[in-house]
């Protein structure tokens, strides 16, 4: 056997030394980009041609070169080659896309030559944004600060050759930041924005949410009907208020099905192109309780018994005339656990939302009593389905500003989707919102993470405050150490909705730190940009400090020391809130609201 390596390898050396001296591959300088051109294909999609614009707009800000944009080419080097094409195959750094999904992207860098290509229709965009970060150290902070460092007089990068799969095919960091921004939006591969084609549309695999309401009304059919609607307590809950939160179609009512159905499948045809369609519960714990239902839920030890039941009855109508398509049910609340015997059909997605989760631990940690049931709940939803995507929650949707301390979970519980497979992921926060509590940073962490958890949280947290906050950085750092020191100090198991601090262990001691260390910083700021920087993440610890006189509707019993002492804070709240913009107190008041009571305490002498 060794002899026959020996002869193996005095053969290869022979062939070597007999034909031309191969080359290594060579890297690219990127500051010296003199004479070089950007090429597209004579007709890209939308989407190349943006990308091939944001290349260009980004390299000469790096650079102070502006590269033409072009489709036709001299010779085999310096080029930038921005999606498929002829030349771009058959230069040094030439690849086919053959096989590269929607998103799928690879960028290769070698002599004299860069290739950024990827699937249609958004694998060539996110490829040039995933070069400018990765080669050109590119951050997309803010709607307002991308950070773009000089390229300097030296910075060769390469040989490169890498491909990268998102593994989550829908994304979505629901901020208002993003949401109100497509461009933003599509420069962090948050792909469920814009249906905009330069910015590569939407994925057609939508966000799956409550649909009976919608597909079976209770206003059309409820008094005609009751027997359509759910049996709790001895009587039919038909017509009422709020189909959304007041009541649940009966699912074993053949009726029902064949309503819903109907209206599902018109929902398909109506929307060419969409990759799923929600068939899913209110938001109510209405659940049918008649006989029918109840025996299939006690059987499957959950009322998803009943859910899927239904749901797999909807996605065999659904494959028969669209068999690419999939039929989404959430496993929320009361459906949250898989069923005993009824499996998911291949083409149902089920949805699993974490709202009971405890926001200071780890989604994986054993030690949480609220996170570790989930856990399970999602491993036993993997072991029936190939189809699990996750709702998750990032803020404190009873006050989106007062300090929320889930900074250092989200790196994990992302960890832990991917690690089980889920097929895409709903970061809930502040949608609605403008100027929540850090809303900047969390966004970017989140977007940066759902694109890729292979990242570190920590690093994304301390890159961003450096970036942004410059001089200012160290105290707001402590800030959010002091935060979740103090969070996680309380032992305390906290969900998604907290009506005070002291829900999440954050103390009026720890009020009037925090306070303190934004004052610390807003001094530090080397300019009026990032002075202002600095005060919209201080909302968070002016609103903590107001926590004793928040949702007070007058001063009738408040103590006159704690009013003389809580007035400026609610005055520096109010002018903070006013110049950031803040249209929201929580996920269901305008900022109107809670401004007028505040003015009220202000008012009072």
């Amino acid at each position: 056997m060794r002899r026959s390596a020996t002869l193996l390898f005095i053969s290869l050396m022979a062939a070597a030394s007999s034909g031309p001296q191969a080359q290594a591959p060579r890297g690219v300088n990127l500051a010296a980009l003199e004479g070089w051109d950007i090429v597209i294909a004579e007709s890209p999609s939308p989407a190349v041609a943006y990308a091939a614009e944001e290349l260009q707009r980004f390299l000469e800000k790096a650079s102070g070169l502006r590269l033409p944009v072009t489709s036709k080419v001299e010779g085999k080097d310096r080029h930038v080659f921005v999606g498929a094409s002829g030349p771009m195959r058959d230069s040094p750094a030439g690849f086919g896309v053959e096989g590269l999904g929607p998103e799928d992207l690879r960028i290769v860098i070698r002599d004299g030559a860069i290739a950024i290509a990827g699937g249609e229709p958004r694998g060539t965009l996110y490829g040039v944004y995933a070069f400018l970060e990765d080669h050109l150290g590119v951050r997309f902070l803010t709607t307002d600060h991308t950070h773009v460092p000089p390229a300097g007089a030296w910075r060769v990068v390469g040989p490169v050759d890498r491909t990268f799969r998102p593994p989550f095919a829908m994304r979505w960091s629901y901020y208002g930041e993003v949401n109100r921004d497509p461009v933003f939006a599509a420069r962090l591969r948050v792909n469920t924005v814009t249906g905009d084609p330069k910015l590569g549309g939407k994925t057609g695999i939508q966000n799956i949410n409550h649909s009976f309401l919608r597909q079976i009304p209770s206003q059309k059919y409820g008094k005609e009907h009751p027997e359509y609607y759910c049996w709790i307590d001895g009587k039919r809950i038909a017509e009422v208020k709020s189909d959304a939160y007041d009541n649940e179609p009966c699912l074993t009512n053949p009726e029902v099905l064949r309503i819903v159905t109907e209206a599902v499948l018109a929902e398909i045809e109506h929307s060419p192109g969409t990759a799923n369609v929600s068939v899913s519960q209110n938001d109510n714990n209405k659940y049918c309780r008649c006989e029918k239902c109840a025996a299939i839920d006690e059987r499957e030890g959950t009322p998803m018994g009943s859910i899927l039941t239904f749901v797999n009855a909807v996605a065999d109508e659904v494959a028969k005339r669209h068999p690419g398509v999939l039929v989404g049910t959430l496993s929320y609340w009361y459906s949250r656990k898989p069923p005993r015997t009824i499996q998911p059909r291949p083409n149902v997605q089920i949805q699993l939302c974490s709202i009971e989760c405890c926001l200071i631990h780890p989604i994986d940690d054993p030690a949480c009593p609220k996170n570790a049931e989930f856990c399970r709940d999602m491993r036993g939803w993997g072991a029936i389905s190939k189809n699990v995507s996750i709702w998750n929650y990032n803020t404190n949707f009873s006050n989106y500003l007062l300090p929320c301390p889930n900074l250092r979970v989200i790196e994990p519980n992302v960890r832990f989707f991917a690690a089980n497979k889920a097929t895409g992921i709903f970061m809930q926060a502040a949608g609605n919102a403008w100027a929540a509590e850090l809303s900047d940073l969390r966004n970017y962490v989140i977007s940066s993470l759902i694109w890729d958890p292979s990242r570190s949280g920590a690093r994304l947290v301390d890159e961003f405050v450096s970036l942004h906050y410059g001089r200012a950085a160290p105290p707001i750092r402590r800030y959010m150490n002091l935060v979740h020191d103090t969070a996680e100090a309380s032992g305390l198991h906290r969900n998604c909705f907290a009506g005070k601090g002291e829900q999440y262990g954050l103390t009026s001691e720890m009020a009037s730190q925090a306070v303190a260390l934004f004052e610390i910083a807003l001094g530090l700021a080397e300019s009026p940009e990032v002075a202002s920087r600095v005060e919209k993440a201080s909302l968070g610890a002016y609103r903590l400090a107001i926590d004793p006189v928040w949702g007070r509707q007058d001063a009738s019993g408040l103590d006159a020391g704690l009013l003389a002492k809580t007035r400026p804070l609610v005055s520096r709240f109010l002018e903070l809130c006013a110049k950031h913009a803040v249209d929201q107190s929580s996920e269901n008041e305008p900022f109107a609201k809670a401004r007028e009571r505040l003015e009220k305490l202000l008012a009072v002498r």
